[in-house]
């Protein structure tokens, strides 16, 4: 399905079964894009663990869509996007810094 290897912005949803945890991951990883990713889980603990280690994406949030939020660095990786925008993060993209030296 062209959902599953395009990057779409919503309301679109892509329903692909897993095996198990690992397949689910090895599923969501398996993109040139990663812009944003989201784990629903009722172990906080373990969904804070995978969004940090295992996703491949710029943003991940757990229990929650993916959003920008102005307080937060928002940015993706790979053919989503280089950099970030938003947060002190962002600010500093638009920043032309002078460099004077004199010896």
């Amino acid at each position: 399905m062209p959902a599953y290897s395009d990057e779409l912005f919503g309301p679109v949803a892509a329903v692909i079964k897993a095996e198990d945890e690992t397949d689910a991951i090895r599923i969501a990883n398996d993109t040139f894009f990663g812009l944003g990713a989201a784990v629903f889980t009722q172990n906080e603990d373990k969904g804070f663990w995978i969004a940090k280690e295992k996703l491949n994406a710029g943003s991940c949030f757990v229990n929650s869509l993916v959003k920008s939020d102005p307080r937060l660095p928002f940015g993706g990786i790979n053919h989503s996007g280089y950099g970030r925008e938003l947060s002190v993060f962002g600010i500093r993209e638009f920043v032309n810094i002078k460099t004077v030296w004199v010896q």
